[in-house]
């Protein structure tokens, strides 16, 4: 997804000056918080989301999915292959392995000039995180990068790696492609082969899909994407039904979205599910307020929830507002 030069906590340009004991009082995440990624742990709940204003990865911990509050930058510094523009900084979400936290996210190949997802580690779920890699993590130099990382364990407590091929972008000229790949074991490391599971291919769709996130549910595997161009009212969400995180997938939104913008709420997408404490599934999500779809408009992409029901084999989407 595209990234943004906006921010969604004023009080976040000092944080990093800050210890954690000084943390600003609660607030709603209302401002700039794109392509966001709930991560629970016991009590509490992370939320990440794309660069803004200095910020690499932004994050802000709940404990009621209301109101939050913004913790420092979370991925701090960039690797060393990595170009310095903070604002290419997009898409994190975390897998947590063992007593550690592994975060994905798509930076700039600074050799290339292409978007490549890299890794980075940190020993508590809010960071920092570190990355120590001399190269990308996932990069498809010959399909003009790769974009949107989004980790899944299967039902045999193995992980994957979804994301998206860039070929959308001029370079390529091309239609863009959904990919998975199992990592090894403590997910620092790929395993196997690439498979591509989706492209573009229906008219609602276009320019792109991108944005990958599954989930597994009665035994069923189920892949949600994201379609559209990012800064419009027309982005909006479609899912497949898999045999598994490898495919075959089948695309059941043919004709239209599984969710699309409203009334007053415009492009939905970068959508991520998770589970509450009570074991009920959301589904994280951006989305403009009405009437602006733009920043040139002064529009902002900020978080929101939906409750996700999958007991009938079709996702039910009902968005929130909490």
């Amino acid at each position: 997804m595209q990234g943004a030069g906006r921010f969604v906590f004023a009080a976040a340009l000092v944080l990093p000056l800050l210890g954690l004991a000084e943390s600003p009082a609660p607030v709603a995440l209302d401002g700039e918080f794109a392509d966001p990624f709930v991560l629970r742990d016991g009590r509490a709940y992370y939320a990440f989301a794309t660069s803004a204003r200095g910020a690499h990865v932004q994050v802000a911990r709940s404990f009621d999915l209301a109101k939050w509050t913004p913790l420092p930058d979370a991925l701090p510094e960039l690797p060393t292959w990595a170009g310095r523009d903070a604002s290419l900084t997009w898409a994190p979400a975390v897998l947590q392995r063992g007593g550690r936290w592994v975060l994905y996210y798509t930076a700039r190949h600074e050799a290339s000039g292409f978007q490549c997802i890299s890794r980075a580690t940190s020993a508590r779920p809010a960071g920092p995180y570190v990355d120590d890699t001399s190269k990308p993590f996932v990069c498809q130099l010959a399909l003009c990068g790769s974009i949107d990382p989004s980790p899944f364990v299967d039902a045999s407590a193995r992980p994957w790696l979804l994301w998206k091929s860039d070929e959308n972008s001029a370079a390529c000229a091309g239609k863009s492609r959904i990919w998975s790949q199992p990592l090894a074991a403590d997910g620092l490391a790929l395993a196997g082969e690439p498979t591509p599971l989706l492209t573009t291919d229906r008219a609602w769709e276009e320019p792109l899909i991108e944005g990958p996130s599954m989930v597994r549910r009665g035994g069923r595997t189920y892949l949600l994407y994201s379609a559209g161009w990012y800064e419009s009212a027309q982005y909006s969400v479609g899912w497949a039904s898999c045999d598994g995180p490898a495919g075959p997938c089948k695309k059941m939104t043919l004709d239209g979205p599984l969710m699309k913008s409203s009334t007053t709420l415009l492009g939905p997408g970068g959508q991520e599910l998770f589970d509450d404490a009570d074991g009920r599934t959301w589904m994280a999500y951006h989305a403009w307020t009405a009437p602006n779809a733009t920043y040139a408009a002064g529009g902002a992409r900020s978080l929101r929830f939906a409750r996700v029901d999958l007991t009938s084999g079709v996702p039910v989407v009902t968005p929130e507002k909490l």
